[in-house]
């Protein structure tokens, strides 16, 4: 165990009592060779506070989840109070209100649209399977044979279980080593040009039959490389659905409550899917929780008097009570705080803090959306050494594959924002 050894040899008398991985298997990272994880006494606002007395500022919302920032005191409040009252029922033969309250709301930002059935469940992956469940289920249930493929997209990324991890990029993402024994999907890349919407169109009118429906990210492909796309791809897409009638999904996990400029990607597009996902800044980084919502004409195709027709799907805390007051807190701070407008105010800041970047030696490419800012390098050496500088510079920023990104609070201040693009800037400048 030559990996504990040197992990423990790692800790120093700075560390706390609690402190050691001995025990511990740290998401995405090797564990022989891992940089060790920061130890965190405490959140704030947009700033992280180590146990060693450092303080962070949060450059990436903790995965993109806490919008409002940490321990928004109207969150924190709301869960206090559903906690004392009720932190958890299940959810089959019981309802409670903080669910059937948020799921009517989220259904009323949907607007105008048919999304109006909300499932609820615990994580972004988990939502897509559900998802990919009810589209598949609904052409069986309609008597029909469409049910053993989707159509995905190269540089998709839509989770890491089983099903989720089939409709995203086979050969250039995280899980290209299970390729051979996935679920075999139809994977193209994002069309964009005439030409590329041409040869989608024919590809499906040959295949339609044997497909289940579409599944893409709106706006930002997230974690498979923040790769940008115009709404009118998504137009495009929701006229190919149609025309072939094929289920349309957007997976809005990373794009949806503001992310890219407005409440939901979509409604930047101008256009409705049959079935969206949502998760991540669903209860402003708080608590765990998930949401597929399907349209009408999916919900009917589960309304039947035969009992094999149901969704047979139930994660054991669906529409946790704690979890649903947390959320519905976020969409609190949603209506009565500028968060939209701050989001727009984050993105100038973006495009002319980072713009500098673009003349310095290794960099790809500079790009901005919405309160998303990208700094794509020629490749990344050594990840490890490069998320440590940014530590040392007092921020914390993840890079991941060939970029690095910001993705802060909408609560951010000016002056925080102003630091960790200094940091961004002058991290790149030395040759990341």
């Amino acid at each position: 165990m030559s990996g504990n050894t040197s992990e423990n040899k790692q800790k120093t008398a700075a560390s706390p009592s609690w402190y050691g991985l001995d025990h511990i298997w740290l998401p995405y990272a090797q564990m022989k060779t891992v940089a060790p994880p920061l130890a965190v006494a405490a959140t704030q606002g947009c700033r992280i506070r180590l146990t060693d007395g450092r303080e962070l500022i949060d450059g990436i919302a903790s995965w993109w989840t806490a919008c409002h920032g940490y321990n928004h005191p109207h969150i924190r409040a709301a869960v206090e109070r559903q906690l004392a009252a009720m932190p958890h029922v299940m959810f089959g033969g019981l309802v409670h209100e903080q669910a059937l309250t948020l799921a009517k709301r989220l259904v009323g930002l949907l607007a105008p649209g048919d999304l109006d059935r909300v499932f609820f469940s615990d994580s972004g992956s988990v939502a897509v399977e559900v998802a990919l469940k009810m589209a598949l289920q609904y052409w069986l249930n309609r008597g029909t044979g469409r049910l053993t493929r989707f159509l995905a997209f190269s540089g998709a990324y839509h989770g890491d279980t089983t099903g989720a991890m089939a409709v995203s990029d086979p050969e250039h993402g995280m899980h290209a080593l299970f390729a051979g024994v996935l679920p075999q999907q139809i994977v193209v890349d994002l069309p964009r040009t005439e030409a590329a919407f041409a040869a989608l169109d024919a590809m499906l009118s040959r295949q339609a039959e044997t497909i289940g429906g579409i599944i893409v990210e709106p706006l930002v492909q997230g974690a498979g490389g923040m790769i940008f796309h115009d709404a009118v791809v998504l137009r495009r897409l929701r006229t190919l659905a149609d025309k072939y009638d094929l289920l349309l999904i957007f997976d809005e996990i990373f794009t949806g409550f503001g992310r890219t400029g407005t409440m939901f990607a979509c409604q930047a597009a101008g256009v409705m899917p049959d079935i969206i996902t949502l998760s991540k800044a669903l209860t402003g980084g708080t608590l765990p929780l998930a949401a597929t919502i399907a349209t009408k004409k999916v919900f009917e195709a589960f309304w039947s008097d035969d009992p094999g027709d149901a969704l047979m799907h139930g994660p054991t805390f669906m529409a946790n009570p704690l979890a649903c007051a947390a959320a519905n807190a976020s969409l609190d701070l949603f209506e009565r705080e500028p968060r939209l407008d701050q989001v727009a105010k984050i993105s100038s800041a973006l495009a002319a803090g980072l713009e500098p970047c673009r003349r310095l030696p290794g960099v790809k490419d500079v790009r901005v959306k919405g309160a998303i800012g990208v700094v794509e390098l020629e490749r990344i050496k050594d990840p490890n050494t490069l998320r440590q500088r940014f530590v040392a510079e007092g921020v914390f920023i993840r890079p991941f594959g060939s970029i690095v990104y910001l993705t802060p609070a909408f609560t951010v201040t000016e002056d925080e924002l102003a630091k960790l693009m200094d940091a961004v800037r002058r991290v790149v400048a030395e040759g990341a």
